[in-house]
This record gives C-alpha cells, sequence and structure tokens, in this order.
C-alpha cells in the first residue's frame, strides 16, 4: 500500500466517524423534533429524556476528544475500524432511545424499560471501548487525564450493572441523572 501521510488519513477517517455520529445526532434532534411537533402523539417521560440528552452529549463529547486523534503518527485498518465500531456503538444507542416505531409499546418510557439490557450493555461497551480508544492516542494523553477519569469507568459500568437489572422507575431515573451529571462534571473539569 503507498504510504498516505497520517494527516491526510486522519481526515479520511475524521469524515468517517462524522457521519456515523451525525446520524447518531440526528436520529436524537429528529426524534426530540417530533415531540414539539406533535405533542399529543407521545407522552414525555424523565427516564428517557435524561438518557436522551445524556447520549445527545455523549455523541458531541466523542466527536470532540476524537480530534486528539490527529496526533497519531501512523494509521492502519485496525485503528479505523476500531474507531467506526465505537461510533457505531453510539449511534445504537441513539437508536435505541428513538426506534422506528414504538406502536406495541405504551411510550417511550415503556420501550426503555423494555429494552433496557440492550441499551444498558451498549453503554457499558462504550466505557471498555474509551479504555481502549484513551490507549490509542497514546501515553502523553492517558498521563492528561485525571484521576476523575479512572473513578468514571468503574462507576460508569456500575451504574450499567444497575440499570441493566432494576427495571424500577425510580432507579432508572437516578441512573439516568447521575450519568447526565457525570458527564457535565468532566466537561466542567475538562473545560
Amino acid at each position: 500500500m503507498e504510504t498516505v501521510p497520517s494527516q491526510e488519513l486522519f481526515a479520511h477517517v475524521r469524515i468517517v466517524m462524522g457521519m456515523v455520529t451525525g446520524l447518531g445526532v440526528t436520529r436524537l434532534l429528529t426524534g426530540t423534533a417530533g415531540f414539539i411537533q406533535h405533542p399529543a402523539r407521545h407522552r414525555l417521560s424523565l427516564i428517557h429524556l435524561l438518557w436522551v440528552g445524556s447520549i445527545l452529549l455523549e455523541l458531541i463529547l466523542f466527536w470532540w476528544w476524537e480530534f486528539a486523534l490527529s496526533r497519531i503518527p501512523v494509521w492502519n485498518f485496525g485503528v479505523f475500524t476500531f474507531l467506526i465500531g465505537y461510533a457505531a456503538v453510539l449511534y445504537m444507542l441513539a437508536a435505541l432511545l428513538f426506534p422506528d416505531n414504538i406502536s406495541e409499546y405504551a411510550g417511550h418510557e415503556d420501550f426503555f424499560v423494555k429494552r433496557r439490557r440492550w441499551f444498558f450493555s451498549l453503554l457499558a461497551a462504550t466505557f471498555v471501548l474509551d479504555i481502549a480508544d484513551t490507549l490509542i492516542k497514546g501515553s502523553e494523553r492517558w498521563s492528561q487525564l485525571s484521576s476523575a477519569y479512572l473513578l468514571q469507568v468503574p462507576i460508569g459500568l456500575a451504574l450499567c450493572l444497575l440499570g441493566f437489572l432494576v427495571a424500577r422507575r425510580s432507579v432508572q431515573i437516578a441512573v439516568a441523572a447521575v450519568h447526565l451529571s457525570m458527564q457535565l462534571l468532566w466537561i466542567l473539569q475538562a473545560f
């Protein structure tokens, strides 16, 4: 294969990642706009809205943090497919929040609770994928992270396990609120 400068490869990878990430953002924004356009069609759910906000924020953060990949000196197909896979997992989370059809369910909350095991399995995968993503960015990136990052992963995985196992509404609201709060604290600390 012809040697291509890493900056040119990064631009290519970023475009493809952006397409997949953009599909997730589009799905969330289109679904949210549907609530505004047709307020009587579906009841609003606090659980659902918290997760919509959280996954939208997750997609935005993913896009932002992936800019650090511009410093990778050598690219290969394995790293490329890993990144597209990571973006695809984030898209799947968005798709689970706004499925194509929920007519057989009592609403978005009912769909979410009944499909929560898929959602929390994918969300748990994002924590593991994020560790691999950070390692790909190199030891310099790893050393830039604070101890909060090291706490975020086990806490996030524990939240996923709790959400996976317990269907009770109060627990689901608490899990979503804590996850969103962790993201907001991470943003405040990082910026």
